[in-house]
């Protein structure tokens, strides 16, 4: 499951660089696709946070 978060993590910060158009017109296209991810990338970091702590349980 960490690498599941680590995952979200790498495509928050894609979204985010995406939703700021950091990117050009990759970032665009990348927003016609998840408009909803590149307005509010904290989502994903929810996303992360669960993912970790799952992780953490089931490593016990």
């Amino acid at each position: 499951m960490f690498y599941v978060a680590g995952l979200l993590a790498a495509l928050t910060g894609l979204f985010y660089a995406s939703g700021n158009g950091d990117f050009g017109s990759f970032g665009r296209t990348v927003c016609s696709y998840s408009d909803t991810f590149c307005s509010h990338p904290s989502y994903l970091l929810v996303g992360v946070g669960i993912a970790a702590v799952w992780g953490a349980f089931v490593s016990i």
